[in-house]
């Protein structure tokens, strides 16, 4: 067994980000009437871009299989969650250090009432998922011809 040096603001850090973790974690939609929470283990960074036709919101979220995230369109919410699973401990294999986060994680993001709910798409690859959230037509917009009079 090795010594390590006590680092107080290490220590601080460590505490100061899970509380921003905690406090960042969102409501999960009410299930039998009741509303429960849903506790995240760390949070993926997402990208959010506008075009003309449409919003995108790429996440990162290496190291999870397509089957371990589930995202959902509901009532004007989205909401991206899923798992990233730790390694199986192997036997003669010690850990000198674990900086990654494992466990759930949930995003959810209220969408503007003129995103196209049943029109979403979402693609998986090389650990990003990425979501196409487009626009209605009477979002898009149109130029009007000035005449001169």
């Amino acid at each position: 067994m090795s010594l390590v040096r006590w680092d107080p603001f290490r220590e601080l850090e460590e505490v100061s980000d899970r509380l921003n973790r905690m406090f960042a974690r969102p409501a999960a939609s009410r299930t039998n009437g009741k509303e429960t929470m849903i506790v995240a283990d760390w949070t993926p960074s997402v990208d959010i871009s506008e075009t003309e036709g449409e919003y995108q919101i790429k996440a990162e979220i290496p190291d999870v299989k397509k089957e371990d995230v589930k995202v959902t369109v509901e009532d004007g919410v989205l909401t991206i969650q899923g798992e990233r699973k730790h390694e199986k401990e192997e036997k003669g294999k010690k850990y000198h250090r674990i900086e990654r986060s494992y466990g759930s994680f949930v995003r959810t993001f209220s969408l503007p009432d003129v995103i196209e709910e049943e029109k979403v798409k979402a693609e998986f690859r090389d650990g990003v998922l990425n979501l196409h959230l487009p626009k209605s037509e009477k979002a898009k917009p149109k130029a009007i011809e000035v005449k001169v009079a």
